[in-house]
């Protein structure tokens, strides 16, 4: 059932960024709240803040090895705390849903825009949330299973 997850947060992220290059690619921008957060139309060439741009195939092997990994990583750990679960399972969602844009388009589709940060989207905040409870776990527990009361 908590695999689904992956499947929502793919389904989210695609269907944000269907909408974002269908539309708002010919707007350009819509300010939600003008000057904070605008929703603009961004294309990714490079990995997060736009660092090492036009390494396509760099990036789709790194992705493809890091959801190969975590996936197995779940498999071979099942009985750890679910807070890790579903912080993997976010990662391999992000993972996926900006591997995605990367083969079917060759950069990753970013919208959100806050001014102050670079414009990013649904992946992108998917793999962040994961690795904070990724961090959680790891700093909060000497093991990454729980504990039998």
């Amino acid at each position: 059932m908590i695999y689904l997850l992956i499947l929502l947060v793919i389904a989210v992220d695609q269907a944000t960024k269907y909408w974002a290059i269908n539309t708002l690619q010919y707007i350009g921008e819509i300010p939600i709240i003008q000057n904070i957060f605008h929703l603009t139309f961004v294309r990714n060439f490079g990995a997060a803040f736009g660092i090492f741009p036009n390494q396509k195939l760099f990036f789709i092997i790194t992705k493809s090895i890091a959801i190969i990994g975590f996936s197995l990583f779940l498999y071979k750990n099942r009985k750890i705390h679910k807070a890790l679960k579903v912080g993997i399972l976010f990662i391999i969602s992000g993972a996926a849903g900006n591997l995605i844009d990367r083969i079917r388009f060759g950069f990753v589709i970013d919208f959100f825009d806050f001014r102050v940060w670079p414009v990013f989207n649904i992946a992108d905040m998917s793999v962040v949330v994961g690795a904070m409870l990724v961090s959680y776990v790891i700093l909060r527990y000497d093991s990454i299973t729980p504990k039998e009361l």
